[in-house]
């Protein structure tokens, strides 16, 4: 959800998490205030203050946490609770329950449509991905796609829905006027996340034991480019893709890498890696904080947070987040 930064001031603070923006800020969507941290071994959701840079409250969830959202009207904290095979609505400012949506079997990662009338999410034990009404609260419509389904997109047009499937190492791209498989474009190994371009020309995809990001085009439903990395001092094995953000003008992207313990920050045009920062343990996702300077890295084997300055490629803090952190959203 790309919104345009207001000032966030931190005072007494040797970091900053966000910048000025040139833009003015829309009264209507207010830059985010907070992050919210998926902790999928403690079942829990860390809550952090952009402004201080601190966690502030810890909230307990649902059974492994993962996939974790804003509505996209800005509401509502959405949730897969994974091993209770649910998605939780969630009040942003208290954490409170507010209803539990029927997600199919293992909601694993989810994507709100562009539009915000459904809520995909991917059923790892199903092989399907399953389409939820959020204002009538129900099932839409179900697709079976590949085996073990994780990484789920909707094109910025709203005429594809792409799924990865780590087992069959393929990407399936759903039609969604007619809500049919029209084609899987086979990938690396274990594809887990899939992340269009702002301009909704190209689509990323983290393969994370392949050990690349394959760069698609949108109109031939091709692989055009392959990413390989190679973090100082990391053996091969160890680069594992997963999460990918991309700053909001489009230019760069952010890659966790996995059990290569830092994050690969890329040219978008070029598809040149720029860098790397070391973070913590196993990096999984990531979100790009207002101002597109500074990303938000959850480390999911040191259950802590990085906060990585783009431009310098240095961690600027670290915050304790809760046990096995997985993914970030931003609200407020």
């Amino acid at each position: 959800m790309e919104r345009s930064l207001k000032m966030l001031a931190l005072c007494a603070m040797p970091f900053v998490l966000c910048a000025t923006s040139a833009a003015a800020q829309d009264a209507a969507n207010p830059a985010p205030t907070r992050a919210y941290v998926s902790n999928e071994r403690s079942s829990t959701v860390t809550v952090v203050d952009l402004a201080s840079g601190k966690a502030v409250a810890q909230w307990p969830v649902g059974k492994r946490p993962r996939g974790i959202s804003m509505t996209r009207d800005g509401k509502y904290l959405l949730l897969c609770a994974s091993a209770d095979s649910a998605v939780e609505v969630r009040d942003p400012a208290s954490g409170a329950l507010i209803a539990t949506l029927p997600s199919g079997a293992d909601p694993e990662q989810f994507f709100a449509s562009h539009d915000g009338k459904l809520l995909y999410a991917t059923n790892e034990d199903d092989g399907a991905v399953t389409a939820i009404d959020l204002a009538a609260r129900k099932v839409a419509w179900q697709v079976t796609v590949g085996k073990e389904p994780e990484g789920v997109a909707e094109s910025p047009d709203g005429k594809w829905l792409l799924v990865t499937s780590e087992e069959d190492n393929v990407v399936a791209w759903i039609d969604l006027a007619t809500r049919t498989v029209t084609q899987e474009m086979e990938t690396e190994a274990r594809p887990r996340h899939i992340e269009f371009t702002p301009d909704g020309s190209k689509v990323w995809i983290a393969a994370e034991v392949g050990g690349v990001v394959h760069i698609a085009d949108v109109a031939t439903k091709a692989i055009t480019t392959t990413i390989k990395f190679a973090p100082p001092n990391v053996p091969d094995y160890k680069v594992m893709p997963c999460g990918i953000r991309f700053t909001p003008d489009g230019k760069t992207a952010v890659v966790a890498l996995g059990r290569a313990d830092a994050v690969a920050v890329v040219d978008v045009a070029s598809a040149k890696v720029r860098g790397y920062v070391k973070v913590g343990a196993r990096p999984w996702h990531l979100a790009i904080l207002p101002g597109g300077t500074s990303a938000l890295v959850a480390n999911g084997a040191s259950d802590t947070l990085s906060v990585v300055d783009i431009a310098s490629l240095k961690v600027t803090a670290t915050i304790p987040a809760g046990e096995g952190p997985w993914g970030v959203a931003l609200g407020g």
